[in-house]
């Protein structure tokens, strides 16, 4: 990050900024502009104040007029409760847009993720970036939330300046009487000009020391965020009940507490960020708020001096010190914005790097108009998942033809998963073809294609919603198809335990009446959700992986039963699951090696040979049958 930001010029940091500020404004216009209101009225209201007391204490110094001190405390305290209103009006505004602005800029991340193709939301390189910024947001606060508060500081302390400008244009331009002795070098235009700039001197010396100590902290961003992940990990394993047991056999806790507790860790007394308070960082902070100081000395200098040899009135000094202290405020600011803003344009370079990404899958015009005879065919079909040389497939040829039973069997890695996900348009083949009744299928909606499958993935997914809406995979659904659909899949025996039936919530995620659900449960809500959907083609990617062996072929020839118009396709480690299939393709190592019936795969030497006498065991008394 370091390098990262070494490399950011200002023209790319203004850009990215600017870029960033109109993505959050296009998004969020009423957080932005709830913002931007407040900090600008937040800005220019201080003047009223100042300007009126200059007012009330130069006519008490002066005049002492009865009648221009009433009226100056009244328009005073008009003006004081007229502020105050507005400023309780905007912040509501402000507090009300901004309520849960973690989330809304957490979710503009989310809905970029779901609108990528699944091979892009597959791929390593997405989630590394993904987390990169994560990790870079919640450790420094760099990125997106930054440039919020970046915009809306800019803006206030613009309009501080403004507001300094107006109300301390006229103490230069005082001149002192000609009889003020050696007072009048005051008037002569070189002192004006050296008294401006040794005070914008000072003024950008503050912040520049301020910029250079928060740089340490963004040079050391990795650092920071791999503390924040050690934390965030060992941190919090005592509160998760999945690892309470091992945490206690094994005493893991001494781990948890080696790496939280660690002096020499991140965020530890002897740690590098400590290193970093105690020595430049601390120091930089330190000469900044001493740099401050001294200008305060020049400011009340010059201007003492000024009203000393009679330019103003003593009402004038309090105007002009309070002024030329908030228009100090505002340069150093706007200066200690910018550098904090070319800071944290490294942190959003991934960002638009990521929200850049453009879904890769070309989605064609024709729609899938099936016809009961239909067919899919892989020809010559190899894959190579995403930043790899091997092949995950390699030339594929086979036909899947309307109300077949398939089942797909091979070991571990030997490319089941992936023939199935290139069969779902998952990912695009990276060499060869494959067609659905003759016609690629890359020349149908994506969309239109994928609904004519209905798929229980091996890592499928149950959310913390209501029963039903798990089950139809949407808000509103038929009920009573619903509790069809989970009386065929084996479900109803505990649904009829649940006084709230298909409204029941899953899991206490978000409602503490949560229900929670076994492994096997879990398998069979998932082979519910496949009946709801009703598609054309049912694959089965060993979804029964929790149950054993005897209940898993119980589930598969239950299922079989239920699908009977449809095409089906099971994929299982447990061969025995797969004998009702008439078909069974064997992959081993990527490649289809092996296809037939289970009597004529068994009946000869070869893979499925082999993987069947392997697992004998478990089913010797069907395979006597």
């Amino acid at each position: 990050m370091e390098k990262e930001r070494k490399d950011v010029s200002l023209r790319e940091a203004f850009s990215l900024n600017l870029r960033a500020f109109r993505l959050l404004r296009r998004h969020f216009p009423a957080l932005m502009a709830s913002r931007l209101v407040l900090s600008v009225w937040s800005a220019l209201t201080p003047y009223a104040g100042i300007y009126l007391s200059a007012r009330i204490i130069g006519e008490l110094a002066g005049n002492r007029d009865a009648r221009t001190l009433v009226l100056l405390a009244v328009v005073t305290l008009a003006a004081e409760a007229l502020i105050s209103l507005g400023s309780a009006l905007l912040t509501k505004w402000r507090d009300s847009a901004c309520a849960g602005q973690y989330f809304q800029v957490h979710h503009l991340l989310a809905k970029k993720m779901l609108e990528l193709d699944f091979a892009q939301a597959d791929d390593p390189r997405t989630h590394a970036l993904l987390s990169l910024i994560r990790q870079n947001r919640n450790g420094g606060g760099w990125g997106l939330d930054r440039v919020i508060r970046n915009m809306e500081r800019v803006l206030s302390y613009v309009f501080t300046l403004l507001g300094g400008l107006t109300l301390t244009a006229t103490l230069f331009a005082s001149r002192v009487p000609e009889n003020a002795g050696s007072l009048s070098f005051l008037n002569h235009p070189l002192c004006s000009l050296a008294a401006a700039g040794l005070m914008l001197a000072v003024t950008l010396l503050a912040p520049a020391l301020a910029v250079r100590a928060d740089g340490y902290f963004a040079r050391r961003a990795g650092d920071h965020n791999l503390g924040n992940r050690l934390f965030g990990f060992y941190g919090w394993l005592g509160y998760e009940p999945r690892y309470a047991a091992d945490m206690r056999i094994y005493r893991q806790d001494r781990l948890c507490d080696k790496y939280n507790s660690d002096k020499k860790g991140t965020f530890g007394s002897q740690g590098a960020f400590a290193h970093l308070a105690r020595g430049p960082v601390g120091l930089c902070r330190a000469a900044s708020a001493a740099v401050s100081a001294l200008f305060t000395l020049l400011a009340y200098a010059f201007v003492c001096l000024k009203a000393w040899a009679g330019a103003f009135g003593v009402g004038e000094v309090t105007q002009y010190i309070a002024a030329i202290t908030k228009l100090s405020g505002g340069i150093s600011g706007l200066a200690g914005e910018w550098g904090d803003m070319r800071n944290n344009a490294a942190f959003l370079r991934p960002v638009f790097e990521f929200l850049d990404l453009a879904p890769e899958h070309r989605d064609g015009a024709a729609r899938t108009a099936l016809t009961g005879q239909d067919t899919i065919e892989f020809r010559h079909v190899s894959f190579r998942y995403p930043g790899t040389e091997a092949y995950a497939l390699r030339d594929v040829n086979l036909t899947i033809r309307a109300g077949q039973r398939l089942a797909v069997v091979g070991q571990n890695g030997s490319g089941k998963t992936t023939f199935i996900k290139l069969l779902c348009r998952l990912y695009d083949p990276t060499e060869g073809q494959i067609l659905l009744n003759g016609r690629g299928i890359r020349e149908y909606d994506t969309d239109e294609y994928m609904k004519l499958f209905s798929v229980v993935f091996q890592d499928f997914r149950l959310f913390a919603w209501p029963l039903g809406q798990n089950v139809a995979a949407k808000e509103d659904y038929d009920k009573a198809l619903v509790e069809t659909c989970l009386e065929k899949a084996g479900f109803a025996e505990r649904l009829s335990q649940w006084p709230k039936g298909t409204e029941t919530w899953l899991y206490k995620n978000i409602s503490p009446e949560g229900v929670d659900v076994s492994g096997g449960e879990a398998q069979k809500l998932a082979l519910a959700r496949t009946l709801y959907k009703s598609a054309p083609f049912v694959i089965l990617d060993e979804p029964t992986a929790a149950l054993d062996p005897l209940a898993e072929a119980d589930v598969y020839s239950r299922f079989n039963d239920l699908i009977s118009g449809n095409t089906a396709i099971y994929i299982s480690h447990r061969l025995s699951s797969c004998r009702f299939c008439g078909d069974i393709l064997v992959f081993h190592e990527g490649k289809v090696v092996q296809r037939g019936s289970h009597e004529e795969l068994t009946a000869k030497e070869g893979k499925y040979a082999e993987l069947w006498n392997a697992q004998a065991q478990y089913y010797r008394e069907s395979a006597s049958t």
